[in-house]
């Protein structure tokens, strides 16, 4: 099976433990289309399916719902990098927060030094349902992000069936719905250490969240991933901020 497709022979608890099986960086010899250096952990796994560590990144069109325009990655390749993350808007839990608070200080940082023109930030959201451009924006505005800055952009595919089929095919991450009713327990509950989803009501009358990988990426010019940080909203063991702002400059190019 190709590790680029959905694995779809993971079970609950394949699926459940991905932030522990997905997770730690690759290390390698150092490539010559990277600017980075390749990182010191190995990975322990073999199951991961995102794009790491020199590889190229998957070509993607998505809408921006605020900006109503299509983002591609041809928009970035030869003119700047990017960091992008994956996310929901309803979640309860703190780690979408986490993700999307990593991007928003890479866009302060790059606003305070100047670097604003030279990095994009890409927020892809798995739950278009229920983030519209007007949830998005009282999203942005409750935690400090500037969605209006031209090297933001949300990402939002049709709706939520095909926003799975991008994240599981395009950029080889896997996802889950898990839904319950209004009245009931959920039907599927997620281990302490998951990453996972919230309570809100979908348009079909039932509460649902997902479960899905915590990851952010930093990809250069040529297309080309720099870092692929897994577990990044988990406090314990994931990169800091700090450690992905000093990344993202290097990658840039910006002069201490």
């Amino acid at each position: 099976m190709e590790r680029r497709t959905y694995l779809g022979s993971l079970g609950t608890v394949g699926i459940t433990s991905v932030a522990g099986c997905l997770g730690d960086l690759l290390g390698g010899d150092s490539n010559p289309d990277t600017i980075l250096e390749p990182p010191e952990e190995e990975a322990q796994h073999a199951d991961y399916s995102y794009y790491t560590y020199g590889e190229e990144f998957p070509s993607f069109s998505l809408t921006d719902p605020i900006a109503e325009e299509t983002v591609s990655r041809d928009d970035f390749v030869g003119e700047r990098p990017f960091v992008i993350t994956y996310f929901y808007g309803s979640c309860p839990d703190g780690m979408c927060d986490a993700l999307l608070q990593h991007l928003a200080r890479i866009q302060e940082d790059a606003i305070e030094s100047g670097y604003e023109d030279e990095v994009g930030l890409l927020a892809v959201t798995f739950d278009p349902d229920r983030d519209t451009a007007d949830a998005l924006r009282a999203y942005s505005t409750e935690r400090g992000i500037d969605p209006d800055a031209g090297h933001w952009h949300y990402l939002r595919p049709e709706d939520n069936e095909t926003a799975k089929t991008v994240l599981n095919e395009t950029f080889g991450l896997p996802l889950r719905r898990d839904e319950e009713s209004s009245n009931n327990e959920s039907t599927n509950e997620t281990a302490a250490g998951n990453e996972s989803g919230n309570e809100s009501s979908g348009s079909d009358g039932l509460e649902y969240t997902f479960t899905h990988s915590a990851l952010v990426q930093i990809v250069n010019e040529r297309g080309i991933v720099e870092r692929a940080y897994p577990r990044a909203s988990r406090q314990r063991d994931a990169v800091n901020t700090r450690v992905m702002v000093e990344d993202t400059r290097t990658v840039v190019g910006v002069d201490e």
